[in-house]
């Protein structure tokens, strides 16, 4: 008989197992280390790629200007002229949409009342709406009145003139948008269509009276910005802020308010109307914008109120009234800039289809006023959109956070006012830049910020 079973012992190590394990270990190690090392370079594959994505969406939609052009045109001898001019031409709307977005989205956002995401699929919308619905009665004003009628008759002069100024004015808006700096587009086309036109033709062609008026403009805009920000900030401070009952002041003064930008952007519209269409005298401007200003009062009250009861004991409550108003301020001057700054986009484009569709034994009639086509404007509009989805949010940034801090009541002072400052200088036939008038207007709210925490510490 056997002896009873020996009890089980646990395996002896050896120095084989250890070694086995120290591999095992140092493989997780090696296996950790590559993994990190991968992560690492797919983030700086995302890092180099981002930006690229940007560009190759910018490339292949100008790609896609030109060739609407060469299909819409069919095989007339000009059709690479005319796809080459919509190739310039889409470069110079999104680079326009790139930079001036910040004019409209860029106190909103640096209010905190929207998003960055939010600011730029809205002002995108309002854009594209505005250029398709307001102008599709597109006339190249600064053309037509930088230029002497006589001084341009050969098609072929117009249109190399036209192009080389829609190239430069695309390109020093782009450069200006990389650095991160608002420069003023209508500047760049006007600046860029005189430059091309003393190189085709000599310094008689431009009318040097008529860009002294528009220069004066430009340095009086800003300073008219900055000062009705000023005053509107004063007036609320001095109706709400300093009240005892700040919430009922509120309450009382904020649909006023609501109800005066209503009127001012009915003028505003109204006002911006395509002459052909219609030219309403001072009078029907006045009556549309007071009505709209009444139609605004009366839907805001009672929102402004329930509003009002739901945020009367949280901290900042006065401010957040002002949220609304600003965001309604921000899309609407998207949808006017969209309206009306297209001009500066399409406006050399759709001069030179017309150059190259229309001429007779007479020479060029360049300064007739232009019929659009829908396939030109939706260069414009659509390019527009890119840029602003695709290269605004650093506009945005500057405009919104960079010069001074903003609140919700501060930015809608800066909008309002900026609003105002157009409707005056239309009033006046001034043509402005929306982006001196923007920054002038935030610069303004700046200034009369530390005028009042200067007086405070005294």
């Amino acid at each position: 008989m056997s002896d009873s079973p020996e009890t089980s012992a646990p395996p002896a190590t050896t120095p084989a197992t250890n070694q086995a394990d120290r591999a095992d270990q140092s493989d997780w190690r090696s296996l950790d280390k590559d993994l990190t090392r991968l992560n690492q370079v797919e983030r700086v594959t995302g890092f180099v790629v981002r930006p690229l994505f940007g560009v190759g969406l910018a490339l292949a939609f100008m790609l896609l200007a030109g060739l609407v052009a060469a299909l819409v045109l069919g095989t007339a001898p000009t059709t690479v002229m005319a796809a080459a001019a919509a190739i310039f031409g889409a470069y110079l709307a999104i680079n326009i949409g790139a930079n001036d977005v910040a004019n409209n989205m860029g106190p909103a956002v640096g209010a905190k009342a929207l998003p960055m995401a939010a600011a730029l699929i809205a002002a995108a919308l309002a854009e594209t709406a505005g250029a398709l619905l307001g102008g599709s009665e597109v006339v190249a004003t600064v053309s037509q009145r930088l230029i002497h009628p006589a001084a341009i008759s050969a098609p072929d002069v117009l249109i190399k003139a036209m192009m080389a100024a829609m190239a430069a004015s695309a390109l020093w808006v782009n450069l200006a948008t990389w650095i991160g700096a608002p420069v003023s587009t209508t500047q760049s086309i006007i600046g860029a269509i005189i430059g091309a036109s003393i190189a085709a033709v000599g310094f008689g062609a431009v009318d040097w009276i008529t860009f002294s008026s528009i220069a004066a403009s430009w340095m009086l805009s800003p300073l008219i910005g900055a000062g009705l920000a000023m005053a509107l900030l004063a007036l609320i401070q001095r109706l709400i802020s300093s009240q005892p009952d700040k919430m009922a002041a509120a309450c009382r003064w904020v649909p006023v308010f609501l109800g005066g930008m209503g009127g001012a952007f009915g003028m505003f519209f109204t006002l911006k109307l395509p002459d052909t269409l219609y030219a309403p005298p001072p009078g029907v401007a006045l009556a549309v914008g007071g009505l709209a200003g009444l139609m605004s009062f009366a839907i805001a009250r009672p929102v402004i109120r329930r509003r009002g009861d739901e945020l009367e004991n949280q901290k900042g409550a006065i401010k957040a009234l002002f949220r609304l108003p600003l965001v309604i301020a921000a899309i609407l001057m998207s949808f006017a800039h969209g309206a009306n700054d297209i001009a500066n986009a399409i406006g050399p484009l759709a001069t030179i289809v017309q150059a190259l569709g229309q001429t007779d034994s007479a020479g060029l009639r360049p300064f007739a006023p232009l019929h659009v086509p829908f396939w030109v404007l939706s260069i414009g509009a659509l390019g527009m959109a890119m840029g602003v989805l695709l290269f605004g949010p650093r506009l945005i940034s500057m405009v919104g956070t960079q010069i001074t801090k903003l609140n919700p009541m501060r930015a809608y002072c800066v909008s309002t006012s900026a609003a105002l400052t157009v409707i005056v200088a239309s009033w006046l036939g001034l043509p402005v830049s929306s982006t001196h008038v923007a920054v002038g207007a935030v610069f303004g709210v700046g200034f009369y910020r530390e005028h009042m925490a200067a007086q405070a510490r005294r």
